[in-house]
């Protein structure tokens, strides 16, 4: 069974898109990466999820069965957490724990678990707590339950590189006990880590659905070689992956390389004498705007085996 399925799912907001058409899987026991730019309609297609939204058409399935705006019951069987953190300020983390808990009629069976590997002190009161804490506090409530679905939003903003990899040893027990975790996320490297398979929406509508490995091989990199001695401005041009070559000075070249041409670049490059080399990888955004350009023309799905409306 699918954990997440949606079928033309289309919301509008007056006549605002928000998502249009939204057709997808997310298998169980999967980590499965929602991508796009910020108005794409990560947001609302969350929201839709949860029952929090009345999509404008379409249908939703979480967990084998399907999304109301009455769905309590199901909700008790997902963790969320939001992008935009909303906390009491003046109630501690305590309240907190104690507050959920009641709505979801017992105490989270993960919820002393978490607190030692976030290493946080739910003692203090909200307002106390920087961007960071703030942030743990919001993590343990959506997954303190151990819940069969997880749903992240952006789970690691305002986290430490420590803090982060615990999120990540989280996700992967979660997801080796058999849970499932839909995660919308900028970071590249967040994707790379936890995801198994991603799909990118982009203007409301779905432009692709790769495996993480198809899509970190489309990835960009911005090279610029200082070589020691003047060089020919076309001296890169002939390496497989380089476009875009610029030269700075007599002795600096810049481009950009797609996918796994490094090795080639710096076989080239050491024909010459370097001073200095720097290479540095594109954002995933600028993966988005490369790769799927031509979804701006036509909007048509494309499937490759193998941002953010309110």
């Amino acid at each position: 069974m699918d954990a997440i399925s949606t079928r033309g799912l289309t919301k509008y907001y007056g006549r605002t898109r928000g998502v249009e058409d939204l057709t997808m899987c997310v298998p169980e026991g999967a980590v499965y990466g929602f991508l796009g730019p910020n108005g794409a309609g990560k947001t609302t297609t969350i929201r839709c999820l949860l029952g929090m939204l009345k999509p404008t058409a379409g249908t939703s399935d979480v967990l084998g069965e399907r999304i109301t705006l009455d769905g309590a019951t199901l909700r008790r069987r997902i963790g969320y957490v939001a992008g935009e953190v909303k906390l009491y300020d003046r109630e501690t983390g305590h309240w907190h724990l104690d507050y959920v808990a009641g709505f979801r009629g017992s105490k989270g069976v993960l919820t002393k678990d978490l607190l030692d590997r976030f290493d946080f002190d739910p003692s203090k009161k909200v307002k106390e707590l920087s961007k960071g804490n703030k942030q743990k506090l919001a993590l343990i409530l959506g997954m303190a339950h151990d819940p069969e679905l997880l749903i992240l939003d952006e789970p690691t903003s305002g986290l430490d590189p420590l803090n982060q990899e615990a999120v990540y040893s989280v996700i992967d027990e979660r997801v080796a006990a058999g849970r499932t975790v839909f995660l919308s996320s900028h970071v590249l490297s967040e994707v790379e880590r936890v995801c198994d398979r991603v799909g990118i929406i982009r203007s409301g509508r779905l432009v692709a659905e790769e495996g993480v490995k198809a899509l970190l091989g489309k990835r960009l990199r911005e090279i610029e070689v200082t070589f020691a001695e003047p060089v020919d401005p076309g001296f890169l041009d002939a390496v497989p992956g380089i476009d875009k070559v610029l030269a700075v000075s007599d002795t600096v070249l810049s481009a950009r390389a797609k996918g796994d041409v490094v090795d080639a670049v710096i076989k080239r490059i050491a024909e010459r004498r370097v001073a200095d080399l720097r290479i540095q990888q594109a954002s995933l955004e600028d993966v988005f705007l490369e790769y799927y350009r031509a979804a701006d023309g036509d909007e048509a799905h494309v499937r490759a085996e193998g941002g953010e409306a309110r």
